[in-house]
């Protein structure tokens, strides 16, 4: 096997694919500008987004919370820091946690969900018939689902984190029973509005990723069910994969541009 032609190719397919949702992305713009929104659809989305993605969510949320706080205090007990536990689970929440775990829920269950339902428009010609009636399909199929992303995606990180944050406190003046007084004062010495704003950032720029990605797979399927298919395993893979590259570069990024202070 010629592995120097095959790393070729795969870096020519990436940069290539980068190309088409770059072009996506641009439509997106494009459509937006323009002032081609359908107001009805991006209510519905955010509904099918925002709403019916709340139950997974804020159980992710809550038991991510809790499971840090309890890992923090049996190691933070050894050296009777048990109060530090609070501001590690806040700070954690808002600026790693709570967008990170959000969007991999969401890559999971709306990903999949726009990619299957625009795959099988793609390939039962829907898209076709839509272009025929003078129809764009990114303003009529993607363009509600950025939009609507990008409203319920700082919610949803909001829900996630705040449940977080309560399940700790549960968890720190319940079973391990720090005193609430100590552990509120360490959590609100140490986070400030800028771990919320990085919270939202990160969101923002998950949601867009994941519309992306997912709407690109979708309007690319071929192939019939197989297809489809196809296209929901690759929006679920690749949205969850640029979730955790993404991320570590915001991270790098945003903690240069809001640095986490001490005693704040």
């Amino acid at each position: 096997m010629d592995f120097p032609k095959l790393l070729g190719v795969t870096i020519a397919g990436f940069f290539r694919y980068l190309g088409e949702v770059a072009l996506l992305i641009e439509q997106i713009r494009s459509s937006i500008t323009r002032g081609k929104i359908r107001w009805r659809m991006v209510l519905e989305q955010i509904v099918e987004i925002g709403h019916r993605s709340q139950p997974v969510v804020m159980v992710t949320g809550a038991f991510t919370g809790a499971v840090l706080a309890a890992q923090s205090l049996f190691q933070f007990s050894t050296l009777n820091m048990e109060t530090g536990a609070g501001a590690l689970v806040s700070v954690a929440m808002l600026r790693e946690l709570g967008p990170s775990i959000t969007a991999l829920m969401l890559a999971g269950r709306v990903g999949a969900a726009m990619a299957a339902e625009i795959g099988t428009m793609k390939v039962t010609e829907q898209i076709d018939a839509l272009r025929s009636m003078g129809v764009h399909p990114v303003d009529y199929l993607v363009t509600p689902r950025v939009l609507a992303m990008l409203v319920a995606m700082p919610l949803l990180i909001g829900e996630s984190a705040a449940l977080g944050i309560l399940a700790s406190v549960l968890v720190g003046t319940g079973p391990f029973n720090v005193n609430a007084a100590y552990w509120m004062d360490q959590m609100g010495k140490y986070t400030d509005l800028t771990d919320i704003a990085i919270a939202l950032i990160k969101g923002g720029v998950f949601g867009l990723l994941i519309v992306g990605i997912s709407c690109h797979q979708g309007m690319r399927a071929s192939n019939g069910a197989v297809g489809v298919g196809l296209a929901t395993t690759r929006a679920m893979v690749y949205s969850a994969l640029a979730i955790l590259i993404v991320n570590f570069f915001l991270t790098l990024l945003l903690n240069v541009v809001f640095p986490a202070g001490l005693g704040k």
